[in-house]
C-alpha cells in the first residue's frame, strides 16, 4: 500500500502542541456527543421492542426526516461524503447543523425500525463539532482538513470503542491506497480522547470474544488458510454487491418515484413488507442486540447455528432499501452483521471454524466497502484479540481487491499518479 504525506507540501501548521490541544478538545466534544448518542440509541432500541406498533410509523419517519434536510439540511444530507469533500478541497466548512440533523433522523430511524447503522452519525457529528471548532477559533481554511480527521477519528474511535481502527479510519478513507500521515498525531489524539470520554460517561459496547486460530498440523494450517482466502473472495464480491446495490436502489427510487415525500414511504413499506413476508424483526433496526430467545443478532452470528445461511442477503437487501430511501443512520455496523452473518453460512459449506469465518467476514466485507484494509487490521485486532491479526489484514487486502471500483463512499478519491 502507497501512503503519503500529504496530497500537496505541507503548510507551516500549528506546533505539535497545539494540534494536541485542539485535538483533545475536539475529542472531548465529540466522545461526549457519541456517548449521549448510544445511550439514547439504546433507549429508542427498547422502547422499539417495548412497542413494535413504531414500526408501523417507518414510512411516516422517512417523511419527516427527508423533509427536515430538504427544509434546513442544505449540503447537509450528504453525509460522509461532505466530509471528505472538505478534507480535499477545504471550503466553507461543514454546517453545524449536521450534528442535531443526523442525530435526531438516526434515533428516529432506529425508533420505527430503518435498517441502518451508528458510525454515520458519530462520523458525521465529529465533522460537524471539527467544522464549529475551526470556525469559533478562526482557524485558517488549510487547517481545516486536518481537523475534520481528527473529529472523524474521534467519532469512529468512541461510537465503536476501537480507537486505533478510528484513527486509521480516517487517515485512511479519504484516498484508497494511501494514508493521510499528515494528521496523524490529531487523528490518534482525537480518536483516543473521544474513546476515553465516551466511556468516562459510563457508557459501553458491546463485548465479542477472543477469536483464535486452531491448533492444527501444518498441513491443516495450509487448507484453512486456503479456505479462508477462498472467503476472502466472496467477502469481497458482497461488498461490491453491497455498494452497487445501496447507489442503486436510491437512483432508482429518485429515477422511478419522483415525488420526494413518497420515496420514504414506498421505502418503508417494502422493508416492513419484507420482514412481515421473512416473518422475523432481526433484520431490523441496528441488529446488534435482541431480547427475543433465538433471534439472529450480531453477537449470535459469531458462533455455530447463530444465523440462518441467507441472514446475509436479507440484511444487504433491507438496509440498501432503507438508506436508498433517505433514512438516516449508517452503513457500516450493517455491513458488520452482512459479513459475519456471511462467514457463518460460509463456514459451513467450506467446512472451517465458524467463529474465525464470522470474525473476518464481519471486519473484511466493510474495509473491503471502504477500501481501509489498515484498518481492518486494526478493528479486527481490537475487537477479537490479536493472535488471528495477519489473517484480518490478509482477507481485508484481499477483500479490498475484490471489490473492484465500487466504493461506499462517493467522494473517496484514487490516488494521483506519481511523475
Amino acid at each position: 500500500m502507497d501512503t503519503e504525506s500529504c496530497t500537496k507540501p505541507a503548510a507551516p501548521g500549528p506546533e505539535a502542541g497545539t494540534w494536541t490541544v485542539l485535538a483533545t478538545v475536539l475529542g472531548v466534544l465529540v466522545g461526549s456527543a457519541s456517548a449521549f448518542f448510544l445511550w439514547s440509541l439504546d433507549r429508542v432500541t427498547e422502547i422499539r421492542f417495548a412497542h413494535p406498533g413504531f414500526l408501523y410509523a417507518l414510512p411516516l419517519a422517512g417523511v419527516l426526516m427527508c423533509f427536515a434536510y430538504r427544509r434546513f439540511g442544505k449540503t447537509s444530507g450528504r453525509g460522509n461524503n461532505l466530509i471528505l469533500d472538505h478534507i480535499h478541497e477545504p471550503g466553507g466548512g461543514v454546517p453545524r447543523r449536521m450534528a442535531p440533523l443526523v442525530l435526531g433522523s438516526t434515533l428516529l430511524s432506529h425508533l420505527c425500525g430503518g435498517s441502518v447503522g451508528r458510525e454515520g452519525t458519530a462520523v458525521q457529528m465529529g465533522g460537524s463539532l471539527a467544522s464549529a471548532l475551526a470556525h469559533r477559533l478562526g482557524l485558517a481554511p488549510e487547517r481545516l482538513p486536518t481537523l475534520l480527521i481528527a473529529g472523524m477519528a474521534a467519532g469512529f474511535g468512541a461510537v465503536f470503542g476501537t480507537p486505533l481502527a478510528g484513527a486509521v479510519f480516517a487517515l485512511e478513507v479519504p484516498t484508497r491506497g494511501r494514508i493521510k500521515f499528515s494528521a496523524w498525531l490529531p487523528a490518534i489524539v482525537g480518536s483516543f480522547v473521544g474513546d476515553l470520554t465516551c466511556r468516562a460517561w459510563g457508557v459501553g459496547h458491546t463485548a465479542f470474544p477472543t477469536i483464535t486460530f486452531p491448533k492444527t498440523p501444518a498441513l491443516g494450517n495450509a487448507v484453512l488458510l486456503a479456505k479462508i482466502l477462498l472467503a476472502a473472495l466472496v467477502f469481497g464480491a458482497v461488498a461490491a454487491g453491497f455498494t452497487r446495490l445501496a447507489h442503486g436502489t436510491q437512483k432508482a427510487y429518485e429515477r422511478w418515484i419522483p415525488v420526494w415525500w413518497l420515496r420514504p414511504v414506498v421505502g418503508g413499506i417494502l422493508v416492513l413488507g419484507i420482514s412481515a413476508i421473512l416473518g422475523t424483526k432481526d433484520y431490523l433496526g441496528l441488529s446488534v442486540s435482541s431480547p427475543e430467545i433465538g433471534a439472529i443478532t450480531l453477537a449470535t452470528a459469531l458462533y455455530d447455528g447463530g444465523c440462518t445461511s441467507w441472514s446475509w442477503l436479507w440484511k444487504l437487501a433491507l438496509t440498501a432499501l432503507t438508506l436508498g430511501a433517505g433514512f438516516k443512520g449508517g452503513e457500516v455496523t450493517p455491513l458488520f452483521f452482512i459479513g459475519a452473518t456471511l462467514g457463518n453460512a460460509l463456514s459451513i459449506y467450506l467446512g472451517a471454524p465458524v467463529d474465525i469465518l464470522a470474525a473476518l467476514g464481519f471486519v473484511s466485507v466493510f474495509c473491503a466497502a471502504s477500501h481501509t484494509p489498515i484498518t481492518g487490521l486494526l478493528l479486527g485486532s481490537e475487537l477479537f484479540g490479536l493472535q488471528c491479526a495477519p489473517l484480518f489484514l490478509v482477507t481485508c487486502l484481499v477483500a479490498s481487491f475484490c471489490c473492484g471500483s465500487a466504493q461506499l463512499y462517493s467522494a473517496q478519491r484514487l490516488p494521483k499518479p506519481s511523475h
